[in-house]
């Protein structure tokens, strides 16, 4: 069975000066630049286009840093294995088992202090 063919479309370019563009970049907040104008130019005729609010990556190497400290950890599967023993009510606490607690707490700080620096983010703790 054939595809339906697509509507034939046309491509506009337009060339500005930097000041104008960046103004069109913070009228849009966020939205792609195409479809926010045909928006303002065409008024209500069609719908507002979705936003996107991914960021990208501000620090590749703490990103990378991250993942190989998760990686390395074993942390998931150490946590769930302490989940389990809780559970169960046979998770003795002793002093190796409140050490291994207070290491797991410091490598999901550091980890979390690393997302924050590679996502750009403010950090708020």
């Amino acid at each position: 069975m054939k595809k339906p063919k697509a509507p034939p479309t046309r491509t506009l370019t337009i060339r500005m000066a930097l000041e104008l563009y960046e103004r069109l970049v913070d009228m849009a907040a966020g939205l792609p630049l195409g479809p926010f104008i045909l928006h303002r130019a065409l008024s209500s005729d069609l719908p507002l286009p979705r936003v996107r609010r991914r960021k990208p990556i501000a620090d590749h190497a703490a990103y990378a840093k991250l993942l190989g400290k998760l990686g390395d950890s074993g942390l998931a599967s150490n946590l769930n294995q302490l989940a389990r023993q809780a559970n169960l009510g046979t998770l003795p606490v002793m002093p190796e088992t409140e050490a291994a607690l207070q290491y797991a707490c410091s490598q999901i700080s550091d980890m979390r202090r690393l997302l924050v620096q590679a996502l750009g983010l403010e950090d708020e703790a």
